[in-house]
């Protein structure tokens, strides 16, 4: 019969129980010991991850195979040739690997398993010392913590260090250059002086590294409470220039406004921060960190006025498709990212400019059910050194949020079309599917949009009986 364990602990001491039924040695390894070290004596807050890496010192397929059949588990992944075996349970992956030792291809991440070994082996070809504790969960010395290379010192020194020589570490597999960047930002961590030197050294070793592994990781970068560490991290490194050429490019770009920061890239970092202490959602982060890519394209100066940038918000939305198909992203984000970052001025320059309800109207319809995200990267986007001026800017904007969702349930403007549909417009005036139709139905919309009729199809009908001989003719 099939257990039904869903406790991490009790999961823990049924594999450690099978463990001393068949005389294997095993241990709980990598981030779930590090986050769990973390949370019981550094007082972190880490939800509880049902991803559990064990090592086994012998047998480790075997092994893996007893606890799925102990389990109930009928379905695993197993690959031979790296001794390591994946079974998913209920919620839980839990992979179990045959400690070994590996050597490296110059040419790929991928190692060469050559011998088993021992622990202190499997523990030594981990990324970093935080991630080189082992738990023991069989009955012999259950819950004791291995540490063979000083990890749990570097967790309360919040310090990223390589168990073995830092070049050689990032050389065999240079995603731990990224993964290194990702820690820091994650926990507030430094890396070690000799491992920042080796990333800097190693960096062009990125080019070995999958584009899909490389955004998996600044993806997890982006979603972590302060981007903007690990985005500076990865400027440090200079991994930035060979990842993100667009955004090294912002590096130095004055700017002069009252309500941004003088250098686009520092005022981006604060823009994604903004965006991040309000918003879990991964694309709008993004929207923000592209928000002002092609500042440095249409950077012009203007006598009496300073740097300006007229048209990036169109240019940067044109540059999303080849770089969200470049990162192997998924294809969906571009059209939302285009949107964003095309209509990112428009709150900003009514706050400015002064508010029009016909305004207000067309970028409602305009932003269509992006609405809220597109108000909130706007207001992370009031970045400036001068205080006040924020707060002027903030509340110049509270004013245009509060006149927009007035006139949004005024007039019932979400998902926005003309009242009186295509159909409609060809049977009253028995016309055939044509561009009149179409000139019909936006003639409606505009006079909507305008003010000059409500958005109720009576109003609108009445106001198409009015106008459509007029537009008729002029065809």
């Amino acid at each position: 019969m099939k257990p039904n364990i869903s406790d991490t602990n009790q999961l823990l001491l049924h594999i450690g129980s099978v463990a001393d039924t068949y005389g294997n040695e095993v241990y709980v390894v990598g981030g779930f010991v590090r986050d769990w070290m973390l949370n019981d004596r550094f007082g972190y807050l880490i939800p509880e991850t049902r991803e559990i890496d064990f090592t086994v010192i012998n047998g480790g397929l075997s092994f893996a195979r007893r606890i799925a059949e102990s389990l109930g588990v009928s379905h695993i992944v197993t690959f031979e040739r790296f001794g390591t075996c994946l079974v998913p349970y209920n919620d839980f992956k839990l992979e179990f690997v045959q400690a070994r030792a590996e050597e490296y291809d110059p040419s790929s991440r991928k190692p060469i398993v050559y011998q088993a070994g021992d622990l202190y082996t499997e523990l030594a070809r981990r990324d970093f010392t935080v991630n080189a504790l082992a738990r023991r969960i069989t009955a012999n010395g259950l819950g004791e913590i291995i540490d063979f290379f000083n990890g749990i010192d570097d967790l309360q020194k919040k310090l990223l260090r390589t168990p073995l020589e830092p070049y050689k570490t990032f050389d065999d597999d240079p995603l731990r250059m990224i993964r290194a960047v990702r820690f820091a930002s994650r926990f507030g961590f430094s890396i070690d002086g000799s491992a920042l030197r080796a990333i800097k050294e190693n960096r062009s070793r990125i080019a070995i590294v999958s584009q899909e592994r490389i955004t998996d990781e600044i993806v997890k970068i982006m979603m972590t409470d302060t981007p903007s560490i690990g985005l500076k991290l990865l400027l440090k490194t200079g991994l930035l220039e060979l990842l993100f050429p667009e955004l090294h490019r912002l590096i130095g770009v004055d700017q002069r406004n009252s309500y941004h920061h003088k250098d686009v890239w520092i005022h981006t970092l604060k823009v994604v921060d903004n965006t991040a202490s309000v918003s879990q959602k991964l694309p709008l982060r993004l929207a923000a960190l592209f928000h002002d890519i092609a500042k440095p394209d249409t950077k012009r100066f203007v006598e009496n006025t300073g740097w300006t940038f007229h048209g990036h918000e169109m240019l940067g939305a044109g540059m999303m498709e080849a770089i969200i198909r470049r990162l192997r992203l998924p294809i969906e984000l571009i059209p939302y990212l285009q949107k964003l970052i095309r209509l990112h001025l428009r709150p900003i320059n009514l706050s400015v400019e002064g508010v029009t309800d016909s305004a207000i109207r067309r970028l409602i319809v305009n932003a269509g059910k992006d609405l809220e995200d597109l108000l909130i990267l706007c207001r992370a986007d009031i970045t400036s050194g001068n205080p006040l001026r924020v707060k002027q800017h903030l509340k110049n904007f509270d004013f245009v949020e509060r006149r927009m969702k007035e006139v949004e349930e005024t007039d019932k403007l979400r998902a926005f079309k003309s009242p009186v549909n295509g159909n409609e417009i060809m049977e009253a005036f028995g016309l055939s599917p044509s561009r009149i139709v179409g000139t019909l139905k936006t003639m409606i919309e505009e006079a909507i949009l305008d003010g000059i009729i409500p958005n109720e199809h009576d109003a609108a009908f009445a106001y198409l009986m009015k106008m459509k001989d007029d537009v008729i003719k002029s065809k």
